[in-house]
């Protein structure tokens, strides 16, 4: 072969090669987007009169009155306010509420949960949540849904998933409570016992496909036969949890009521701390000297006396979770006054997957600041999940992660429950200003 034809056959492969891939070397389209005000997440000072200039998936620039190029596409949001997508940080994204229950739960197969999930999924995206920690599900129905999303089968935020939540025998999450013991079960389950037990169960999770590990250092006011005040499994146990999870650079969540249980916890290195009911003061300092995580999951307590009956609280339960709901909201009032620092988790499976954004309000019911409260549900949340880096606040380089709410949030905290624009990666999924259709690029 001579030379000059080597180098055509050279060229004409190379523009075979080259050819597919010209479209992706592209730059995509600048977007801007116009509205009153901002609010980053940082808790830094609101932007007056905010551009955000979107190209593809992520956030190129910030600021007030920046120069939008020539030609570019702009979205007007007039004077409504931008914040950083919601983020929450306890959800059981393929749980229904007691509410919202339509499956039997003895014949519900891992395929029935995922679909359920589906519809959650879109619930939450459309009421602001753009990210979520889900921190227990059932037969690996929550590693599907996320894997769905991330194909965009199906749309819904951003998901963190634990897989099961591990739990000792007869413990908070043991699937066999309250069953007959003629009963087998067969499901993927989270119980474990021991500290080569707990160690071996948090790499099976990981295998399956967890982003992190919950397990319940309690009892819980759902689970039939349990005591929240009791501490479940040994200092030990509680240790090589947290030891095995880091080791592996996973995080740990600790569902966590009784004291003994939060301290135990949080003297292992714990990375949250859930619900926190009898959280006292000095496991509060504790937690703010350790960098120990509080996701308090306020609004379903608060809330409780108002919804028990539409949530279809059991008659076990509502006797164990009526006795504690006081002592929960003193904690989360003093661990507020403390300092403690707090993402916001609504507990979603129990309450209203739509309906998270009352958490929000409920912070500043007890103490937060409106821009705490902000913060709580977007940066803070995200430093916890781990993924601040790339969203979680809106900054040059993140993820177009954002949501437009009527009004002004410092001075009704109330309207983020009212979002009329969501954009996750720039794709627009709710737009009650100009009504482009959901799941659309502008």
């Amino acid at each position: 072969m001579t030379l000059a034809r080597a180098a055509a056959m050279l060229a004409v492969t190379t523009a075979i090669l080259a050819g597919p891939l010209a479209p992706h070397a592209q730059q995509a389209p600048l977007l801007a987007l116009r509205a009153a005000r901002l609010i980053d997440g940082t808790g830094a000072p609101p932007i007056e009169d905010a551009v955000i200039l979107v190209r593809g998936a992520r956030i190129e620039q910030v600021g007030r009155r920046l120069a939008v190029p020539p030609g570019t596409r702009t979205l007007d949001l007039g004077a409504h306010t931008i914040v950083p997508g919601y983020i929450d940080a306890h959800t059981h994204m393929t749980s229904e509420s007691p509410g919202e229950r339509k499956l039997d739960r003895m014949t519900a197969t891992a395929a029935d949960y995922s679909l359920v999930g589906a519809v959650n999924a879109r619930h939450m995206l459309r009421a602001g949540f753009t990210a979520v920690r889900d921190v227990g599900g059932f037969d690996l129905a929550d590693v599907a849904l996320k894997r769905a999303i991330e194909r965009g089968d199906a749309v819904g935020p951003r998901m963190f998933v634990a897989t099961a939540s591990i739990s000792m025998t007869g413990g908070h999450g043991d699937p066999a409570n309250g069953l007959s013991p003629a009963i087998r079960l067969d499901r993927l389950a989270g119980v474990a016992n021991g500290v080569e037990g707990v160690r071996q169960k948090v790499r099976e999770l990981l295998r399956l496909g967890a982003d992190h590990i919950k397990f319940a250092a309690t009892g819980g006011g759902l689970s039939r036969g349990t005591k929240p005040t009791a501490q479940h499994f040994t200092d030990e146990e509680i240790a090589a949890i947290i030891d095995e999870a880091h080791r592996l650079g996973v995080k740990v969540a600790a569902h966590a009521h009784g004291i003994e249980g939060i301290k135990a916890a949080v003297r292992a290195g714990v990375d949250s701390i859930e619900h926190g009911i009898y959280l006292d003061e000095e496991a509060a300092d504790l937690m703010i000297e350790r960098g120990t995580v509080f996701v308090p999951t306020l609004w379903i307590a608060d809330a409780y006396f108002d919804r028990y009956r539409a949530w279809r609280i059991p008659d076990y339960a509502h006797a164990k979770i009526s006795a504690f709901i006081p002592r929960a909201l003193e904690s989360v009032e003093m661990a507020i006054r403390k300092g403690v620092t707090i993402a916001l988790g609504t507990d979603a499976g129990v309450g209203e997957h739509h309906l998270g954004a009352k958490e929000f309000s409920a912070y500043v019911k007890y103490g937060m600041t409106p821009m705490q409260a902000i913060a709580a549900g977007t940066s803070n949340a995200a430093k916890l999940i781990g993924g601040y880096e790339d969203f979680g606040s809106l900054e040059a380089g993140k993820y177009a992660d954002l949501v437009a709410v009527a009004g002004d949030p410092l001075q009704d905290i109330t309207v983020l429950e009212r979002p009329r624009f969501v954009m996750k990666e720039g794709v627009v999924h709710r737009d009650e200003i100009a009504s482009r259709p959901p799941g659309s690029r502008p």
